[in-house]
């Protein structure tokens, strides 16, 4: 897709990745809806990008409501009109082996990485089956092609995630509207920080040199990349 003049809504847009993506897709000319749960983030980033002559709106929600979840994306419809592209970035990580694992932290994981982007696709569907169609990319991560100790609650929603998408894109096929999963790696950003649980995982991964670390740059220009290119799946070495 040609993304300058699209309309890009970005959840997790406050931080990482997300932040990283806005800047991205800011500078490819394309139209940004952000959404987060920092409003006065939000609005200091609309306005900076508003002012770099970046069309750019905030649209704070906590994705753990459905109903702000159903006025966010009201609010950017009518906005701008159409979303070309939704990019479904926010999600937290939760450590803890399965003997120990916090349930509690489990279900919460379970809400944000799993629920939350499939609530935001079913408000986003119609409006890009109305259009013509659009992009979906949901972002995943490489823990689900590895077995990592302590991780696999995390893992396993993004797992969840990935079988959304899998199937999404057949069901979406004939609407025009392709899905994308995105494999982040081991990112330098504040995600495994604000994890919940132990912080032991990401303690090992820290001082193991064969683990790659990506900039949240580098990831946000392949989720760049794969918005222009439209792959089933985009890896961060590909």
């Amino acid at each position: 897709m040609d993304i300058k003049g699209k309309v890009i809504l970005i959840t997790g847009a406050s931080m990482g990745i997300g932040l990283a993506a806005v800047r991205k897709f800011a500078e490819g000319g394309a139209k940004l809806a952000l959404l987060a749960r920092s409003a006065d983030v939000l609005e200091r980033l609309a306005d900076e990008l508003n002012g770099q002559g970046v069309e750019a709106i905030a649209v704070p929600a906590d994705l753990l409501v459905a109903e702000e979840i159903d006025r966010a994306i009201e609010q950017t419809y009518k906005h701008f009109g159409r979303i070309d592209i939704l990019i479904n970035n926010a999600g937290q990580a939760a450590a803890g082996t399965i003997a120990d694992v916090n349930p509690d932290h489990f279900r919460q994981i379970m809400e944000l990485n799993v629920f939350s982007p499939l609530l935001v696709m079913q408000k986003v569907i119609p409006i890009m089956r109305k259009q013509g169609g659009g992009i979906i990319m949901n972002i995943s991560s490489m823990v689900t092609k590895m077995r990592i100790p302590a991780l696999a609650a995390y893992a396993s929603t993004k797992c969840a995630l990935n079988m959304l998408s899998d199937t999404a894109r057949i069901e979406l096929a004939p609407d025009n509207i392709r899905v994308i999963s995105v494999f982040p790696r081991l990112t330098a950003t504040d995600f495994h920080t604000n994890s919940l649980g132990s912080q032991e995982p990401r303690q090992r991964q820290r001082i193991n040199p064969s683990v790659p670390i990506d900039t949240a740059e580098h990831v946000a220009n392949k989720i760049y990349i794969a918005a222009i290119n439209e792959p089933d799946e985009q890896y961060m070495d590909i």
